[in-house]
């Protein structure tokens, strides 16, 4: 056995992604995966050249809601390199979510360069539930613009902020951004 299967120390896992807006989805990845290691940090990221469809301070707010009911998870805000991110915070796991076929190759290659960039930090695949697989930021956004219900799609919190800011006309929500 390695050190690191015996050693009782915890095990920090980094649930990196937009969440933009968070999805129900994202939740039941941040729930399972907060019952399988020590401490999750759900890890916001933001990219230099995107504008994102929720400010960044609004999906941080809206994942500490939708996961508050977690006492071992953590939500911040990175930039740069998800590997970086997870030494800086002591994390020896990435979390992903593959939704689909779709998803692997993606994520597949996003998993290899991670460990060549970082070959003591294990990235994690996890299967969303069967009725979330089609679930995406993207639909909510697009389900959002068109004036579509998303409710069943979206922690309650994420909902009536959409709502509210649809109902105000704003730019978020009547445009679709870049994605």
């Amino acid at each position: 056995m390695s050190a690191a299967q015996t050693s009782s120390a915890p095990q920090i896992a980094v649930y990196p992604g937009s969440f933009d807006p968070i999805t129900t989805g994202h939740v039941d990845i941040a729930e399972r995966a907060s019952r399988i290691f020590s401490r999750v940090i759900v890890a916001i990221g933001t990219h230099p050249t995107k504008r994102g469809f929720l400010s960044i301070e609004d999906r941080v707010r809206l994942v500490r809601q939708s996961t508050g009911h977690l006492s071992n998870i953590e939500v911040m805000a990175f930039e740069g390199l998800v590997v970086e991110f997870c030494r800086r915070r002591g994390a020896s796991v990435i979390v992903r979510g593959m939704r689909a076929v779709g998803d692997f190759d993606a994520e597949f290659r996003m998993g290899l360069a991670n460990r060549d960039l970082a070959p003591e930090i294990e990235t994690v695949f996890m299967l969303p539930q069967p009725q979330q697989q089609f679930v995406s930021s993207s639909l909510v956004r697009e389900i959002a613009f068109h004036g579509g219900n998303f409710d069943s799609y979206v922690p309650a919190c994420v909902s009536e902020e959409l709502k509210k800011r649809a109902a105000r006309g704003d730019d978020a929500i009547s445009s679709r951004g870049d994605d």
